[in-house]
């Protein structure tokens, strides 16, 4: 059994059942599930089009910056194109400069579906994800737009909600008690056991697996290429990761269907997201959305958009890049701004 992950995230040696977390859980306000109800019910309400906000984009950006330092609280919500613009691109030069060999042998185009690919054997599929894990999760962005939107909120009350993976706002220095990652963690493995409802640090493990496969660390500690570019897309059979409560298999703490584990801590940042919304209620509250796309409109973007109508004070801003959009109900309190969101914050 690998003993690299031993650390839980919920800091507990009880071993709790899944029925019995799940009873624990029920007595704590499920912010999550609160926000998706209230998303689902209001989105019928807007049905009268949709408009990419009042006034030109010079005037939209004065107003954002406007809306921040005038704020009483402010909610933030960040999807996938964030982390775009940060520079966690999943293709391109630098899925090859990483993946270049999964590339040539298998034919994979990108790390999104590189995840989905029905590798040979254990010992190469964790080869790969050890590699997805860092690159995702275990280094700073390339780009420094987490830092710049926290010197934006910094001395605000802020809250962030994000379907993002990938850490990046904690590793910027967002209070970690203001922060709710709903879809799961990259840094996370879980059992494939449902009774064992923990999630387990995998840093130590991933840290293991990249030097086993012949990645050298540089001057700044970060793992890189060797320049004969050699390396192994496998690892040692001693290094597939297992559950350390059981020995069971584990996968990642990511919600792809109803076996995502929601761990103690989850439990706590969703419960920590509906009080914070639940105690600014009526203030001068500023929504921002950035990088929210389609695929889970549901967690932000349709909440956002009711708590907005809900009240009069509000103020709900979307950056987005081609998706800069808000309900014509709430046109009169939003900012809606089409660009780049590292050049806009800037």
């Amino acid at each position: 059994m690998s003993g690299f992950y031993r650390k839980s995230v919920n800091n507990s040696d009880k071993k709790l059942s899944g029925e019995s977390a799940k009873e624990l859980n029920k007595k704590i306000p499920n912010g999550y599930l609160e926000t998706i109800e209230k998303g689902i019910s209001a989105v019928r309400t807007f049905r009268s089009g949709f408009s990419f906000g009042d006034g030109s984009r010079e005037e939209q950006i004065e107003r954002l910056k406007k809306e921040i330092e005038g704020a009483d609280a402010i909610v933030i919500g960040a999807g996938a194109g964030l982390s775009t613009a940060a520079g966690f691109t999943y293709s391109g030069e630098r899925f090859k400069k990483y993946f270049g060999d999964f590339a040539e042998r298998f034919g994979i185009q990108d790390m999104y579906s590189g995840g989905f690919y029905p590798f040979p054997d254990e010992e190469t599929r964790w080869a790969w994800w050890a590699r997805h894990i860092y690159y995702n999760r275990y280094i700073d962005a390339p780009k420094p737009i987490y830092r710049q939107l926290l010197e934006l909120v910094r001395d605000k009350d802020y809250f962030v909600i994000t379907t993002n993976v990938d850490h990046q706002f904690q590793r910027a220095g967002f209070d970690k008690k203001r922060l709710f990652y709903t879809q799961g963690d990259y840094g996370l493995f879980q059992s494939v056991n449902p009774v064992i409802q923990k999630t387990y640090d995998n840093e130590e493990w991933v840290m293991k697996a990249m030097e086993a496969q012949g990645f050298g660390k540089d001057a700044d500690g970060v793992w890189q290429v060797p320049e004969d570019g050699q390396l192994a897309m496998r690892i040692p059979s001693s290094l597939i990761p297992r559950c350390p409560d059981d020995g069971s298999d584990v996968t990642m703490n990511l919600r792809a269907d109803d076996s995502f584990v929601e761990d103690e801590g989850w439990h706590r940042a969703s419960a920590a997201y509906s009080d914070f919304l639940r105690r600014r209620e009526g203030l001068r509250v500023l929504y921002l959305e950035i990088g929210v796309g389609a695929n889970t409109p549901v967690i932000i973007k349709y909440p956002f958009w009711a708590m907005t109508l809900e009240n009069p004070k509000a103020t709900y801003a979307c950056v987005n890049y081609n998706e800069a959009f808000c309900p014509r109900q709430i046109e009169k309190q939003s900012v809606c701004i089409d660009g780049d969101a590292g050049e806009i914050f800037a």
